[in-house]
């Protein structure tokens, strides 16, 4: 690993609420981190259905990539995470030919229901490994084959957000691997289509493309982009795109399986293993198989994260009631009310008002009813802890042996009360951070590819050495 030539890696890192360029360089085997350009993302409703906005989001990117060309960055990379499951259609003269839908539009309700008419659902999962989500790219593109989207007959190729991305920074379309294997059309073993299910559903063969994998570069800025950004010549480089595959490549942990909770709007908690764990027992517990870096599988359950939160403070701050988490989190601390809500019922995926959603099920359900702000928080984040609890408990019993401990990556790591909640509901410790974890591993598989890096086991003691996570210890 090269200590003295400061080559500079740039994420840009897609989630549901905001965007952001991360520059990355390596330095006597740590990371260095900077921020160059953050920017917002939001879902807009337009007409019947609800959009990611994704002209405007390239644009935010080209923006960073500029700003960093003007710092002077000696940039080598560009890699691409976003969040899974939406995508955009291509033409055949590689026309964009509307934007992304967003996962929370209402086209894949009861979509399941009649996907499983014709397809065996044990079998299925035994082909996919994949937890059934009415919001998986499966039911999306049945429900556009169901209401004749003329789209669907125009497109000549499917590429999910971060092969979007990188199509119109390149001109090259493939599909990531970690990003493909999150929409339930992947063979878990093969690692390659499932070409029975496509066909099984009628779904368009030729838009399912050339996979590849982390660490691959999928080609170079077009000579457009480079000159309008300033970089030049740069790889853009595939990472785990889908941005939980780049946070568990950073986990700083050594245990064998490594296991962790992405927190954030949502909750993605399992563990890192070689090969799929593809039994009737893991799929009647909703765990799911998605690709990792280096070959890994990310065995997980997909829970529902902070959304329920950050759509309370949200509505707060438009009252002119806007709270501070430094502030609130404490006052949550101190609040007895024990109500526990299920995090993932339909009722809070995406309601008109989330704080009346909360209190309305709570009369509904004969709980005690939150009288405050800090009361909700409270009962929003234990309600987390104790769903933890039962992924753990259902983890627990697909593996030889329990876990010892957890590790907590991604923005959620900061919350120090759902840290302290989740290690006294699970028993065992809790170690939280790194909060830039998908940064983190975007950037380092990118040096991976270069050469900087030998393997993931390095990669993981390089984070190790640049960050220390903080020790979270159950209390009962």
């Amino acid at each position: 690993m090269k200590d003295t030539h400061r080559n500079t890696y740039l994420a840009a890192d897609f989630g549901g609420g905001s965007g952001r360029i991360i520059a990355g360089s390596l330095l006597h085997g740590k990371l260095e981190l900077e921020e160059v350009h953050r920017f917002p993302n939001r879902q807009v409703k337009l007409g019947n259905h609800v959009y990611w906005d994704f002209p405007a989001l390239f644009e935010d990117m080209k923006t960073g990539l500029k700003q960093a060309a003007q710092r002077g960055y000696d940039v080598k990379g560009i890699g691409i995470d976003t969040w899974g499951v939406d995508f955009g259609l291509i033409d055949k003269d590689g026309n964009l030919l509307g934007n992304p839908v967003c996962y929370r539009d209402a086209r894949t309700d009861g979509m399941p229901t009649e996907v499983f008419k014709f397809l065996n659902e044990q079998q299925h999962y035994a082909d996919t490994g994949i937890q059934v989500m009415a919001i998986n790219t499966l039911f999306q593109l049945y429900s556009m084959k169901k209401s004749k989207d003329a789209q669907l007959d125009a497109a000549q190729r499917l590429l999910f957000m971060p092969d979007l991305f990188s199509y119109f920074l390149t001109g090259i379309a493939n599909n990531e691997y970690c990003i493909a294997s999150t929409s339930e059309l992947l063979d878990a073993r093969q690692r390659t289509w499932s070409l029975s299910t496509i066909r099984t559903l009628g779904l368009p063969e030729h838009l399912f493309g050339e996979i590849i994998y982390p660490g691959t570069i999928r080609g170079t800025l077009k000579e457009d982009i480079a000159q309008e950004t300033g970089l030049g010549s740069v790889d853009v480089i595939a990472v785990g795109s889908h941005d939980t595959a780049s946070a568990v490549a950073a986990v700083p942990a050594t245990e064998s399986p490594i296991a962790f909770l992405s927190s954030g709007t949502w909750s993605l908690l399992g563990v890192e293993v070689d090969e799929p764990i593809l039994t009737e027992e893991a799929r009647l517990a909703q765990f799911t198989n998605e690709g990792g870096v280096g070959g890994r599988i990310r065995f997980l359950q997909n829970i529902t994260g902070l959304w329920i939160l950050q759509r309370l403070m949200s509505e707060w701050k438009t009252r002119g009631e806007e709270q501070s988490y430094d502030t609130l989190i404490p006052q949550a601390a101190e609040a007895t009310i024990a109500s526990i809500i299920p995090v993932d019922d339909a009722l809070f995926m995406n309601p008109v008002n989330m704080e009346n959603a909360l209190m309305d099920y709570c009369r509904q359900h004969d709980l005690p009813v939150p009288k405050n702000k800090a009361e909700m928080v409270k009962c929003v984040l234990q309600s987390l802890a104790f769903k933890y609890k039962q992924a753990v408990e259902k983890l627990n019993r697909c593996l030889p042996s329990p876990i010892r401990q957890l590790n907590i990556i991604g923005g959620g790591s900061q919350n120090k009360l759902l840290n302290q909640l989740t290690a006294d509901a699970l028993s065992i410790p809790v170690y939280a951070g790194p909060v830039e974890a998908t940064a983190i591993g975007n950037i380092l598989t990118q040096a991976m590819a270069k050469g900087e890096i030998s393997d993931l086991h390095e990669l993981r003691e390089i984070v190790r050495h640049s960050v220390t996570p903080q020790v979270y210890h159950p209390k009962k």
